[in-house]
């Protein structure tokens, strides 16, 4: 097939600030000083006229652990508010939800090279080949090295490919087939009851709720065959170790949270977790949305994950900043958008974020943006949400251009470096946040980037011991490292195998989840399921992949079976109207045998050609408040010949 005419936008590294005079008017350059004091005069007059909770930061998961820091440590201290959350609500919330509910922290258990060395790999919800390479990679070599693996996805992906099982199960029916394999595990004896008694509350009442999930039942609700359930169970529960991992396929639901549970409760079914080997892993995507939420760039949460309800913590961060925290919650990102809807959010400052194309529902989410009395978007490139935005404040690349820190999904803090210089007038994160600050009363002094590090460790016991020459003679360091001598384990929660009660320290409750099917159904008028997900070459809004040429990458498309293909009477490249019940798109076709009828796929890679947000709803777990990106209702229509774009 030819490839299409139209490119990706492509989009303009940022130089210089820009401002505009009116929202009607143009943008215009100006001086960093001009730039600066307009950002933080528009903050000045939100905070005295509404009240600090009148603002809100979003922080960037793709930044620096210490501009993270410095980020939230702005909002609270120089704003007054907790209101600060970053892209971690679009995808991982749900996980970090889950886990501290579970095990009382958010971090996912192993380490990267336990997967090596497994003896079966659970991927569930996770095309991890086309969205996680890296840890794909350990994947591959823990399959060489006799791992079984097996994927439960709707699609037949690339990673399912290389899978003993493929379970292919209906969109949002993750928590009846969880519950139909834990059943299977109890009913066959295969259930650790040493590890039950010992380690975990709730068994009875977990036995109970799974009881109705007979393998007949859940093949019916499911999609898949009993005997692939029956499969599952009895590979999972008999394996010596195992290592249990998910990505956006769980999280990116309307229940998202009891989704992670209902996985994390086969964990703790089959004692695998706090062990060598095995474990339960959140795949994320960003290269610091887990360092993003450690530094406590989360509305609920002071850096190290302490929570901001402990008056002891709150202390302990008062007399360091010299300055009272909020004694409650903050906003999360969905909180916020709903906040700016109703006139109680007033004014953003957006670093590193695109939330008016990331966003579920795109056309409510920049209506709401343009809602603002003040935006400031602190960039590299003039994103669509910095299109809008009252001040543009040009940042240097966290990964090429900034000295600092990163933390992996594996817990682990690894330096990065400065290899570049930054182009124009663009300049370093931290420096332009102290810069505001300073003009808000706020006179910080960081030397440099180990300076705000030596702060946080100075606050956080998880990361007291990773001095930044320790990360570098380790090449990276786990959480928590609470010591300057000892070197971390690689996986969390081994206590849970301590015979000693004291040492074991509070069991791990099963979470009681029951299902809930996707919130947009489908019928006669929009009866096919849209699922959204990534594909190897391109990066989430494309804003940073867009500009860069790959041979891989096609654009945006609809995949579609080849049975509705047929039904529909259209070919690959052939333009089609694409419906949900919030939005229209046009999108070219595209014929993927690994999707079975009924059900079709987008990504949100190419929001300028083909904006899939348009169709995603916003129905939000309530414990995390992530969207369900993965469940919508569409139909689609074939085009009149004249109405194809040529």
């Amino acid at each position: 097939m030819k490839k299409r005419d139209r490119t990706p936008k492509t989009y303009t590294r940022l130089t210089h600030p820009l401002v505009r005079d009116a929202r009607d008017e143009p943008f215009r350059r100006a001086t960093w000083d001009e730039a600066l004091a307009r950002a933080a005069d528009g903050f000045r007059r939100t905070r005295e006229a509404h009240g600090p909770d009148a603002f809100a930061m979003l922080s960037c998961a793709r930044a620096t652990n210490e501009m993270n820091y410095v980020a939230q440590k702005f909002t609270r201290v120089v704003m007054g508010t907790n209101n600060v959350d970053s892209c971690n609500r679009t995808c991982h919330a749900p996980s970090v939800a889950g886990l501290s509910a579970a095990f009382g922290s958010g971090g996912g258990t192993s380490s990267y090279e336990e997967v090596e060395h497994t003896d079966l790999v659970v991927m569930w919800g996770s095309n991890a080949r086309f969205a996680h390479p890296i840890f794909f990679q350990h994947v591959l070599k823990g399959i060489r090295n006799g791992a079984r693996m097996y994927a439960v996805d709707p699609r037949r992906t690339s990673t399912a490919e290389w899978a003993e099982s493929w379970l292919g199960l209906n969109v949002g029916t993750d928590i009846p087939l969880a519950h139909a394999v834990g059943r299977e595990i109890i009913h066959a004896g295969l259930h650790n009851k040493a590890f039950i008694e010992r380690a975990t509350t709730g068994f009875d009442e977990y036995a109970e709720l799974v009881e109705p999930w007979t393998l007949s039942l859940a093949e019916k609700v499911t999609g898949v065959p009993a005997a692939a359930i029956r499969d599952l169970a009895h590979a999972y529960a008999t394996a010596e170790r195992a290592q249990l991992c998910w990505t956006l396929g769980i999280t990116e639901h309307h229940n998202g949270t009891d989704n992670v549970r209902a996985l994390i409760n086969l964990s703790l079914l089959t004692g695998h977790v706090g062990r060598y080997g095995s474990g339960v892993q959140p795949l994320r995507g960003q290269n610091n949305v887990q360092g993003g939420g450690d530094m406590g760039a989360i509305p609920n949460r002071l850096p190290g994950f302490q929570d901001i309800l402990d008056a002891a913590h709150r202390v302990k961060f008062e007399r360091a900043w010299g300055a009272a925290i909020q004694p409650r919650y903050g906003m999360t990102l969905t909180d916020m958008f709903e906040a700016m809807e109703h006139g109680e959010l007033r004014a953003v400052y957006c670093i590193g974020e695109n939330p008016a194309q990331s966003e579920a529902d795109s056309e409510q989410a920049i209506r709401r943006l343009a809602a603002l009395d003040h935006l400031v978007v602190q960039d590299i490139f003039l994103t669509k949400t910095a299109e809008m935005a009252d001040v543009v404040l040009p940042a240097t690349a966290a990964w090429a251009e900034t000295d600092g820190t990163t933390t992996n999904s594996e817990r682990r803090v690894q330096r990065v470096r400065a290899a570049l210089t930054p182009p124009g007038e663009a300049r370093e994160d931290i420096d332009i946040i102290c810069e505001v600050a300073a003009r808000l009363g706020h006179d910080w002094k960081f030397a440099d980037s180990e300076a705000v590090w030596n702060e946080l460790r100075a606050l956080s016991p998880d990361h007291f011991g990773m001095t930044y020459d320790r990360l570098e003679e380790h090449q990276g360091l786990q959480w928590p490292c609470p010591d300057l001598e000892v070197l971390p384990s690689s996986f969390l929660h081994g206590r849970l195998w301590e015979s000693d009660p004291a040492l074991r320290g509070p069991a791990a409750p099963f979470g009681l989840v029951a299902h809930d099917p996707p919130v947009d159904l489908t019928d006669e008028s929009f009866p096919i399921r849209l699922t959204t997900g990534r594909r190897l070459d391109s990066y989430n809004t494309g804003v940073q992949s867009g500009g860069y040429a790959s041979p891989l990458r096609r654009g945006e498309y609809i995949e579609l079976c080849p049975e509705d293909a047929e039904r529909y009477g259209v070919v690959v490249g052939e333009e089609v109207r694409v419906s949900s019940r919030r939005g229209v798109v046009v999108a070219p076709v595209w014929v993927d045998p690994a999707l079975r009828p009924g059900l079709a796929f987008m990504t949100m890679h190419f929001p300028d050609e083909v904006d899939t947000n348009q169709l995603t709803i916003e129905a939000n777990c309530p414990i995390a408040g992530t969207a369900e990106f993965k469940a919508s209702a569409i139909r689609i229509e074939k085009l009149p010949v004249a109405a194809v774009r040529s």
